[in-house]
């Protein structure tokens, strides 16, 4: 039977990620500073733990594996991240998670090792325009992201190939552009746009109206998390390090994702755009390098996959107020 260790198993990706593993007759052993709070906690063995601490990565790669996969950062959606207000939590937590558990291991014999990065990492100057950003793989440098939060994620894609390079340890690098699903977190600031918007629409009455930071215009394409982890499973799988895209390339500006939300919803609402952190103008993937290396790239509908995501949502929201 083969061992994986998912580091972040406490967190949306990675707690699907594990059942993924599970459900393919690995064993599997999570580590987070915090258990799964949406039922994804089906690891065989479970540590709470700070992987900024080089002791604990040291712990929790004791016994030997096959796969790890390194998921855990500090992050959160725009208004965690473009506020500029939590930047060096940002970096420091993450770079030191990233250096630990790459660190640890190497030092525990373990032979292949996923990182997650982010399209954030892409140039802040081929995404001005909304209608036509640019995220080819190739396109990374010269390197100008537009948040802290990319440039760690640019400096651990090298940190994690300089590693291959030097000390044989096999690498995959993927670049994940705007996850969603159910099971992952939708208030509390550190939600990301869809389950966010989701939850305003929610929330609003009949004929009410929702906010959108920014003119709305700014374009995002958004992945169903089921095909994030067949991407990342295919790629660990594959012969190819990376880096490489994982995401849709169904481009959408953010007013027109509210109204397809508030149209699954079936309410009548009104968007009112307000000031607020958006990040680049434009971002969509590109999706040429996964078909050519993994002959295979996502394909579901955008509104097939937030229809799930809603209901979930809705859900979550009227068990709360049951409580209330």
């Amino acid at each position: 039977m083969k061992r994986a260790l998912v580091c972040g198993a406490g967190g949306f990706i990675g707690g699907h990620l594990v059942n993924r593993l599970k459900n393919e007759g690995y064993w599997v052993r999570g580590v987070d500073l915090k258990y799964n709070e949406y039922g994804n906690g089906n690891a065989d063995e479970f540590v709470i733990g700070d992987l900024t601490d080089p002791v604990i990565c040291r712990q929790v790669t004791e016994g030997g594996f096959d796969e790890v996969y390194q998921l855990a950062a500090d992050m959160g959606g725009a208004g965690y991240i473009f506020t500029g207000e939590n930047d060096a939590a940002v970096m420091h937590n993450s770079a030191l998670c990233n250096l630990n558990m790459l660190h640890a291991a190497h030092l525990a014999g373990v032979k292949k090792i996923f990182y997650s990065s982010s399209a954030c990492m892409y140039p802040e100057y081929n995404q001005l325009d909304p209608e036509n950003p640019k995220c080819s793989e190739e396109s990374a440098y010269p390197a100008a992201p537009d948040s802290e939060y990319g440039w760690e994620k640019l400096f651990s894609e090298r940190l994690f190939l300089a590693y291959q390079r030097n000390l044989g340890i096999t690498v995959k690098v993927a670049r994940f552009h705007n996850i969603f699903g159910p099971q992952g977190t939708w208030r509390g600031g550190r939600e990301k746009a869809p389950a966010a918007i989701c939850r305003k629409v929610i929330e609003a009455e009949e004929g009410g109206t929702i906010e959108i930071w920014g003119d709305g215009k700014q374009t995002r394409s958004f992945l169903y998390v089921e095909e994030c982890l067949e991407g990342v499973r295919r790629l660990m799988e594959s012969d190819f390090s990376g880096p490489v895209n994982i995401g849709s390339e169904e481009m959408i500006s953010i007013n027109d994702f509210a109204k397809m939300i508030a149209e699954i919803s079936g309410k009548n609402i009104t968007i009112k755009n307000i000031p607020g952190p958006e990040g680049v103008r434009g971002r969509n993937s590109d999706n040429a390098l996964i078909q050519e290396k993994l002959n295979w790239a996502p394909s579901h509908s955008l509104k097939e996959g937030i229809t799930k995501t809603y209901q979930w949502i809705a859900e979550q929201a009227a068990k709360e107020v049951e409580l209330v």
